[in-house]
C-alpha cells in the first residue's frame, strides 16, 4: 500500500469545487496521476477518517506551453472527485 500523503498532493478550492462540496457532499483532490481508485480511497479514509462512498478520477491533460521556440507542455495531473456518506465532513473544506 502507498503512503497516503504520498497519493493525496493537495485538495481543490475552486468555485466549482465548493458547490459539490455544499450540493452533493464530494471533496475534490489533486493525486497521484499513478494512483488508482482504490489507493485514493483507502489514502482519503486514513488522512480524514471519514467514509468514502465514491470515488470519480479525471485525468487532466497538460497544456502547451513555450511558444515556437520552446515547444513544451504542462505535465499530465489527475484530479479525483471524492463522495464522503451522509454527515461527514472535511476540515480543510469548512473554513474555505
Amino acid at each position: 500500500m502507498k503512503d497516503p500523503r504520498q497519493v493525496i498532493l493537495a485538495p481543490i478550492i475552486t468555485e466549482k469545487a465548493l458547490l459539490l462540496k455544499e450540493k452533493y457532499n464530494q471533496v475534490c483532490f489533486w493525486v497521484d496521476p499513478k494512483a488508482n481508485k482504490i489507493d485514493i480511497r483507502r489514502a482519503v479514509e486514513d488522512l480524514f477518517k471519514v467514509k468514502v462512498i465514491d470515488v470519480q478520477t479525471i485525468r487532466v491533460k497538460g497544456k502547451p506551453k513555450g511558444g515556437l521556440r520552446n515547444p513544451g507542455r504542462t505535465s499530465l495531473r489527475k484530479k479525483a472527485i471524492v463522495r464522503l456518506a451522509e454527515g461527514q465532513t472535511i476540515d480543510i473544506f469548512e473554513n474555505a
